[in-house]
């Protein structure tokens, strides 16, 4: 039997189990509430590993090992920023976010925004809360689909188009079939395949490389005085902005809906520190774990064309064919997790939050899965024909969510009482000034585009806020 035909047989098989809990799924979907937050009913395994599985995805499986591998020690830099980012969302947002999503009846992070406020305001935010859910999160599943078609192109040497179609076809049908029962149950079984994956590889790597001792004396010998630099090449003024930008990146946490939603679908009387611990453990391990991947991977491989690549290589060179096909579906699991949260949330967006209460519960399930199969046809469309590295479209949406979204719901959380009419604003603002800073040449560690509009917002809203 041959490499091609293993991992075949092996992706396959997960494939059919993503479809199959697609289908068990579905039979617990009877309205929009399942269809949108599993009837809030998630416990702490779940909602917790489906957070990992959605959070960290193929910017992590792909894009950090790329990092690690290009620039050395300095992408280390980002840990503790995200780990910072996601620990504050658990520990201080989610408990709050649960409580709030039962009390008021919540379905979607929209309806957090709107608990205020004229019926004309509300109607403005919701408009506006869909569109930019729907710009950024076009941008972040076509990031997913191109780490899916990158990984059947390098994986069955298929033409990067064809290997685009396939993935972005695998994932529409399963969170068309059961909505989010659906995606929380594929995400749990990817989330865990993640954390294998995780820990395996970097382990395996560590050891072909002379294990922990020589690791770092042999990593020396082969990199540049900029990969073994904390700050890269940026000193003074520069390594402050650098610094600041990557510590700064877990601002953008607090404005994930694919993310705040876990923490509105948990049950009632959950076991949240189970959840906490689960969650924010798993987040670093799995970063931390990619960047000592891309590491190794510089001392084994001298010359890559592309960075991101370099997961697949040593996957190949260090595992056998079918744990090599595990590990492919691990990264499969990374892109679909994601993608398919990502997908559900912005038909969400417009079949509850713009059609409004009216509407008939079976023709929202109906819309919600046409918005499905749209979006996934124009991130095909985005992935195929307007290309970019992964990190940086994951990173632009992540950082425009985050100063939309992020500022007014810290704000509504810690009690703050907001002006209803300053919020939309707020929101024009924090995403206009992502899109300007990111169309300008990069600042240090881009501190501009992940910092200044998130705190800005901050401001605006404190500032003009109800006393």
């Amino acid at each position: 039997m041959t490499k091609d035909t293993i991992i075949i047989l092996t992706l396959s098989v997960y494939i059919v189990v993503l479809i199959t809990l697609g289908y068990f799924g579905s039979r617990k979907t009877y309205n929009n509430t399942d269809f949108f937050i599993g009837g809030r009913s998630l416990g702490p395994f779940v909602a917790s590993m489906s957070y990992v599985a959605s959070s960290a995805s193929a910017w992590v499986m792909l894009g950090l090992s790329g990092i690690g591998y290009a620039v050395g020690i300095s992408a280390l830099w980002v840990v503790p920023g995200l780990a910072l980012g996601h620990g504050f969302s658990w520990v201080w947002v989610a408990p709050r976010l649960q409580k709030l999503s039962h009390e008021k009846k919540l379905v979607t992070v929209t309806d957090i925004l709107i608990l205020e406020g004229s019926d004309k305001t509300k109607k403005n935010i919701r408009v506006f809360t869909a569109l930019i859910i729907i710009f950024c999160f076009m941008f972040y599943v076509a990031a997913q689909l191109q780490a899916a078609g990158g990984t059947f192109a390098v994986t069955f040497d298929l033409s990067l188009r064809n290997s685009i179609l396939l993935g972005g076809f695998v994932i529409m049908i399963y969170t068309m079939l059961g909505g989010f029962w659906a995606v929380s149950l594929t995400d749990t079984l990817q989330g865990t395949l993640m954390m294998v994956a995780s820990l395996l590889l970097p382990t395996l790597a560590l050891i072909e490389v002379g294990g922990i001792s020589d690791f770092w004396q042999n990593y020396k010998a082969s990199a540049s005085l900029e990969q073994l630099s904390l700050g890269g090449s940026n000193t003074g003024l520069m390594l402050i902005g650098f610094v600041l930008g990557s510590m700064s990146i877990g601002l953008g946490a607090l404005g994930q809906p694919h993310l705040l939603i876990r923490f509105m679908s948990m049950k009632k009387n959950v076991k949240m520190r189970v959840a906490q611990i689960i969650a924010i453990s798993c987040v670093a391990v799995s970063m931390i774990g990619m960047i000592i991947l891309g590491m190794c991977g510089s001392i084994m491989v001298n010359e890559i064309s592309n960075a991101e690549d370099i997961f697949f290589m040593l996957t190949d060179s260090l595992l056998p064919v079918v744990l090599g096909g595990i590990m492919v579906a691990a990264v499969l699991s990374a892109v679909l997790s994601t993608a398919d949260s990502q997908l559900l949330v912005s038909a969400s967006s417009i079949a509850h939050d713009l059609m409004g209460e009216e509407a008939e519960g079976h023709s929202k399930l109906f819309v919600s899965r046409i918005v499905i199969a749209v979006l996934c046809v124009f991130a095909v469309i985005t992935s195929i024909y307007l290309p970019s590295d992964i990190f940086s479209r994951v990173l632009f949406a992540w950082n425009a969510l985050g100063a939309s979204i992020g500022p007014v719901i810290f704000m509504r959380l810690a009690g703050v009482r907001v002006n209803s009419r300053a919020i939309l604003p707020s929101m024009i603002f924090g995403f206009l000034m992502t899109i300007i800073f990111f169309l300008r040449p990069d600042a240090p560690g881009d501190f501009l585009e992940r910092a200044v509009p998130f705190i800005l917002c901050l401001l605006i809203l404190y500032f003009t806020r109800r006393r």
